[in-house]
Protein backbone atom coordinates (compact mmCIF):
# COMPACT_ATOMS: atom_id res chain seq x y z
CA UNK A 1 0.00 0.00 0.00
CA UNK A 2 1.82 3.12 -1.19
CA UNK A 3 -0.69 5.28 0.66
CA UNK A 4 1.24 4.49 3.87
CA UNK A 5 4.42 6.03 2.45
CA UNK A 6 2.45 9.04 1.21
CA UNK A 7 0.86 9.49 4.64
CA UNK A 8 4.29 9.36 6.29
CA UNK A 9 5.50 12.08 3.92
CA UNK A 10 2.44 14.22 4.63
CA UNK A 11 2.98 13.95 8.39
CA UNK A 12 6.64 14.87 7.96
CA UNK A 13 5.77 17.91 5.81
CA UNK A 14 3.11 19.24 8.17
CA UNK A 15 5.28 18.69 11.25
CA UNK A 16 8.15 20.61 9.65
CA UNK A 17 5.89 23.53 8.80
CA UNK A 18 4.14 23.47 12.18
CA UNK A 19 7.49 23.60 13.99
CA UNK A 20 8.61 26.54 11.86
CA UNK A 21 5.37 28.32 12.76
CA UNK A 22 5.92 27.61 16.47
CA UNK A 23 2.73 25.56 16.71
CA UNK A 24 2.12 22.90 19.33
CA UNK A 25 -0.06 20.69 17.15
CA UNK A 26 -1.71 20.32 13.76
CA UNK A 27 -5.51 20.24 13.82
CA UNK A 28 -6.48 20.08 10.13
CA UNK A 29 -4.55 19.00 7.02
CA UNK A 30 -5.95 19.71 3.56
CA UNK A 31 -4.64 17.77 0.57
CA UNK A 32 -5.28 18.04 -3.14
CA UNK A 33 -4.96 14.74 -4.96
CA UNK A 34 -5.37 14.37 -8.69
CA UNK A 35 -7.87 11.86 -10.00
CA UNK A 36 -5.08 10.24 -12.05
CA UNK A 37 -2.62 9.92 -9.14
CA UNK A 38 -3.49 6.30 -8.32
CA UNK A 39 -4.11 7.23 -4.67
CA UNK A 40 -7.16 5.83 -2.90
CA UNK A 41 -8.51 8.55 -0.57
CA UNK A 42 -9.97 6.13 2.01
CA UNK A 43 -6.71 4.17 2.21
CA UNK A 44 -4.75 7.42 2.57
CA UNK A 45 -7.07 8.59 5.38
CA UNK A 46 -6.63 5.30 7.20
CA UNK A 47 -2.85 5.42 6.75
CA UNK A 48 -2.69 9.06 7.89
CA UNK A 49 -4.55 8.21 11.08
CA UNK A 50 -2.16 5.34 11.78
CA UNK A 51 1.14 7.11 11.03
CA UNK A 52 0.19 10.36 12.78
CA UNK A 53 -0.02 8.64 16.19
CA UNK A 54 2.57 10.24 18.46
CA UNK A 55 3.16 13.13 16.05
CA UNK A 56 2.02 16.76 16.09
CA UNK A 57 -0.71 15.71 13.66
CA UNK A 58 -2.24 13.03 15.88
CA UNK A 59 -6.00 13.47 15.87
CA UNK A 60 -5.89 16.01 13.02
CA UNK A 61 -8.72 16.05 10.53
CA UNK A 62 -7.58 15.07 7.03
CA UNK A 63 -9.54 16.76 4.25
CA UNK A 64 -8.91 15.45 0.74
CA UNK A 65 -10.02 17.37 -2.35
CA UNK A 66 -9.89 15.43 -5.60
CA UNK A 67 -8.80 17.44 -8.62
CA UNK A 68 -9.96 16.23 -12.03
CA UNK A 69 -7.77 14.55 -14.59
CA UNK A 70 -6.95 16.93 -17.41
CA UNK A 71 -5.89 16.12 -20.94
CA UNK A 72 -5.58 17.49 -24.44
CA UNK A 73 -7.57 15.78 -27.18
CA UNK A 74 -5.58 15.79 -30.42
CA UNK A 75 -8.74 15.02 -32.43
CA UNK A 76 -10.91 17.79 -30.95
CA UNK A 77 -7.93 20.09 -30.41
CA UNK A 78 -9.21 21.17 -27.01
CA UNK A 79 -8.64 20.56 -23.29
CA UNK A 80 -10.83 17.90 -21.68
CA UNK A 81 -11.40 16.27 -18.29
CA UNK A 82 -10.90 12.53 -17.86
CA UNK A 83 -11.54 10.34 -14.83
CA UNK A 84 -8.85 7.71 -15.44
CA UNK A 85 -5.86 6.98 -17.63
CA UNK A 86 -6.83 5.39 -20.94
CA UNK A 87 -10.21 7.10 -21.02
CA UNK A 88 -11.44 8.29 -24.40
CA UNK A 89 -12.29 11.92 -25.06
CA UNK A 90 -15.76 12.62 -23.61
CA UNK A 91 -16.53 14.88 -26.58
CA UNK A 92 -15.49 12.82 -29.62
CA UNK A 93 -14.73 9.37 -28.19
CA UNK A 94 -11.21 9.42 -29.62
CA UNK A 95 -8.17 8.02 -27.87
CA UNK A 96 -5.58 10.54 -29.06
CA UNK A 97 -5.49 12.03 -25.58
CA UNK A 98 -2.44 13.45 -23.83
CA UNK A 99 -2.58 13.86 -20.03
CA UNK A 100 -1.80 17.41 -18.91
CA UNK A 101 -2.83 17.33 -15.24
CA UNK A 102 -4.46 15.42 -12.45
CA UNK A 103 -1.51 13.26 -11.40
CA UNK A 104 -0.26 15.64 -8.73
CA UNK A 105 -0.56 15.46 -4.95
CA UNK A 106 0.09 18.34 -2.59
CA UNK A 107 -0.49 19.59 0.90
CA UNK A 108 -2.73 22.57 0.21
CA UNK A 109 -2.73 23.99 3.71
CA UNK A 110 -3.14 23.15 7.37
CA UNK A 111 -4.48 24.57 10.60
CA UNK A 112 -2.40 24.53 13.76
CA UNK A 113 -3.20 25.05 17.40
Amino acid sequence: MHEMAIAESVVSIVEDHARKAGAARVTVVRLEIGALSHVEPQALSFAFEAVSIGSMAEGATLEIARTPGQAWCHDCMKPIEIDRLGSPCPSCGGYKVQVTGGEEMRVKDMEVG
